[in-house]
This record gives structure tokens, sequence and C-alpha cells, in this order.
């Protein structure tokens, strides 16, 4: 199936020097996908070289004069900066002319434009944001990592419903497992917004497991893990500090003496080994579900390598109907409770 995918280039840390490459190398690795570079043709073309007469009209450069900066207010660059790559990679959507976008930008800039521009689906009362995370079986799915502080039980209902559609999609697992995430396995833990939740995912016809822990998320008991947005932000923030703690503690060790350094060598195998399965990097691209549409958000700071995983992830939901999938499950859902 042919998907296009609209490109904030201008986004993140990086730029054009980091979307770009990235964007070149996934069209050439798909050979179904199309490319709408965003952003300001000056930056953009100089990137290019011989792309646009290599793809043909696979790929395309659509201009946007603007930029968000990455610690913009939300509100001011979705009112004052209607012409922004970001924007514009929105409206490509919106428009139908792309079936996703990708951004590295500023994130809550792209929730607020997102949800402006496309709106939530039926029955979806807030967007979340979903990322991958990896874990001892493999990976799993978290949300909300950051965009809803404050939650209701239904609103974890509709997380639980757009994360296990999200893993229907791009894992093809038609039957994910779903994990409440709390302080005790027990259902009589936690506070009354998790109880409760706990009730409508038992009654919910999804996969519900019950209650999981901190300590199941990297165990991979679930395949989806539910929280609300400051949960899920502290989690993800704290499982960051803490893999960056070891990488340095691990340079540290083997960097103390001649013995440590040749210890290096001759675990170097291992330690490259160890390297993959932890790089965040082939995890970066955190959905934005329950739009009207399919937005990825790249980690503002991914190099090459990593914004490519996010243009993968985009264009995996796109393929598998990411969105028809939430609609059809929240329309079932309502149907069931009238």
């Amino acid at each position: 199936m042919t998907v296009t995918l609209a490109i904030d280039c201008m986004g993140g840390d990086h730029g054009p020097s980091v979307t770009i490459p990235a964007a070149l190398h996934f069209l050439r690795a798909d050979r179904k996908a199309r490319i709408i570079l965003v952003g300001r043709t000056e930056a953009i073309e100089p990137h290019l070289g011989t792309a646009l007469a290599e793809f043909g009209e696979r790929l395309r450069v659509h201009r946007a004069s603007e930029v968000v900066g990455m610690d913009e207010p939300p509100a001011q660059a979705m009112r004052s900066k209607k012409d922004s790559s970001m924007r514009v990679a929105v409206d490509l959507v919106k428009s139908g002319d792309a079936q996703a976008a990708v951004s590295a930008g500023n994130t809550g800039a792209l929730m607020a434009i997102s949800r402006f521009v496309l709106k939530t689906l039926p029955g979806i009362d807030r967007p979340a944001i979903c990322s991958t995370l990896p874990t001892l079986r493999g990976q799993t799915h978290v949300l909300d990592l950051g965009a809803n502080v404050d939650c209701s039980p239904e609103h974890l209902l509709q997380f639980a419903i757009m994360g296990a559609m999200l893993v229907a999609a791009v894992e093809h697992n038609e039957r994910p497992s779903v994990g409440l995430l709390n302080i005790g396995e027990e259902e009589i833990k936690g506070n009354e917004t998790v109880k409760q939740a706990g009730e409508l995912l038992r009654k919910s016809g999804l996969n519900f497991y019950g209650n999981v822990e901190g300590n199941d998320i990297y165990k991979g008991t679930v395949d989806v893990v539910v929280c609300d947005g400051f949960v899920g932000n502290v989690a993800l923030k704290t499982s960051e500090g803490l893999a960056q703690m070891l990488a340095i503690f691990l340079r540290e060790q083997f960097s103390r003496n001649w013995m440590t350094k040749l210890a290096a060598i001759f675990a170097m195998s291992a330690l490259k080994g160890f390297k993959h399965k932890v790089d965040s990097r082939r995890y970066n691209g955190a959905s934005l579900l329950g739009l009207r549409g399919v937005v990825v958000k790249s980690h503002g700071s991914a190099d090459a390598f990593a914004f490519e995983q996010a243009i993968w992830r985009a264009a995996e939901a796109a393929r598998n109907r990411l969105i028809e999938r939430i609609s059809e499950r929240m329309e079932r859902e309502r149907s069931e409770e009238a």
C-alpha cells in the first residue's frame, strides 16, 4: 500500500541535517512510500543533492516560511505561526495529501496544533502520547506520557483502547494484553480514579491483565501499560536517567586502568549486544493517539537513525488503519454502553 508522509524538516535540535537524510534513507528502503518535505526551501535544498531526480514523484518539497522554536509556548505557536513547518505538515494530513505527519519539534506545540487542526475522534475526550519501551520480552507500549496530567477513569479506558489498537495495527497482535499501572496488583490498591478505571477495563472486552507495577514495564508483563500523563512522564524520565547513569558507570569502570581497558576489549561483543538492545534510538517515535490523523513525535535530539525509526512507525500506523481501528473500537464501546 502506498503511503504519503509529511515530514517537518525544521523541527528538533538538528533540523534538516537530520530529518532529510533520514527521510531519503527511508525512501530507499520503502519503495511504496512517498515523502513531502515541509520547511524553508532554502534550508532544505542544500541537503537534497540529486534526490529529487532519484525519487521523482515520490519526493517533493512543500514550502513553509516559519519554524516553531523548541521552547516556544504552544498557544503562541498555534496562534501566530500558521505557516510553520509543523503546522503545514499537520495541515497536509488534514487535507488528505498525506496520511501521517512526523516531527521532532516542540512536543506541546505539536500536540496543540494537531488537536486544533485534526480534532479528536468520536468518543475520545483527550489525545494521549504513546511510546515504545524495550523489555525482557521485546517491547511494550506505554501511555499517557505527559499530555494529560489529570485523568478520569473514562480517560484511562480510552487510553487503553487507543494503545491496544496501536499494538494491533503496528505489531499485528489483535488481542494485546493491557495493564493498569498501579502501586500493587490487588484490585483494592490505588486511588479512586485507578480503582474505577480498573472496573471499567474489566468490563470493556479488552484483554485486561489487571494492575501492574512499575517493574512490570521492563519485565514485559503486558503489551500496553496505561497510566495518567503525570505518572507516565515521571516513569519515562526516570527510565531515561537510569539508562544514562548505567552507561556512564560502565564507561567509568572499563576505563579505570589498563586491566579494565583490556577487559573491555574482551567484552566488546557483549557490550555491543547490550547497547543494541537498550538503544533508545530503536524505539524513537511517540504516537499522538486519539486524533483524526496519524501524527508521530520524534525525540528532539534524535539523530538520522532515530528519526528514521519515527518515520517507519508513522508509515506502519497509516498502512495498518490505526485511525479506523480506534474509531471502530470506540463505536463498539459506545454501542455496548447504550
